[in-house]
């Protein structure tokens, strides 16, 4: 008799065990997102003509698609994008729009895809966002695609002098992929 209540015990405990690792297993699946390491998403956007918020719909003529003319805007800043945590290249500027609205504008962009990227203004520089955001970050949205060239509308009222770098920041594990400081633009 207390074989066979060994016996029970022992399958009881198999198979806590094993409900325990399934669990465990999709956990760390809806957490750790490992299928991103192999899929990009490529965005490709025209730089706006006016802030988002101000843009008239697309006659029926025009595709949605097609580029929009930038006519009347002006480069405020821009840097090269260095890895930090993925590898990660391209350029980031700031763009006055001829409304005065302002966007970030990542070109050429290549990074990894993440489970919760973020697009960043920090009032830090490229190197010390390693360890951090810092103080006074403005979040711009999530990242719109790994690869590509993608516009970021930058809250009215952002005093864009005081910011010193854009960053790609993965909220779910607190780091940065990657940052371009922003030195003002020639001419």
């Amino acid at each position: 008799m207390s074989q066979s209540r060994s016996v029970r015990l022992s399958r009881r405990t198999v198979l806590t065990v094993l409900l325990g690792l399934v669990v465990a297993a999709g956990l760390g699946l809806a957490l750790f997102q490992p299928w991103k390491a192999f899929t990009d998403t490529e965005v490709n956007e025209a730089l706006p003509a006016s802030s988002p918020s101000t843009r008239t719909e697309p006659s029926m003529k025009e595709s949605p698609m097609a580029p929009r003319p930038a006519a009347g805007a002006k480069d405020l800043a821009e840097g090269r994008f260095v890895t930090h945590e993925h590898a990660t290249s391209g350029i980031a500027r700031t763009v006055r729009l001829a409304d005065g609205g302002h966007v970030l504008r990542l070109e050429d962009l290549k990074t990894s895809d993440g489970p919760d990227v973020r697009v960043y203004l920090s009032t830090r520089d490229a190197g010390a966002v390693k360890t951090g955001l810092g103080d006074g970050a403005v979040e711009l949205g999530k990242l719109k695609g790994n690869l590509g060239n993608q516009n970021y509308t930058v809250p009215a009222g952002t005093d864009l002098s005081e910011f010193r770098s854009a960053v790609l920041w993965c909220e779910r594990f607190s780091v940065s992929f990657g940052a371009a400081d922003l030195s003002l633009a020639a001419g």
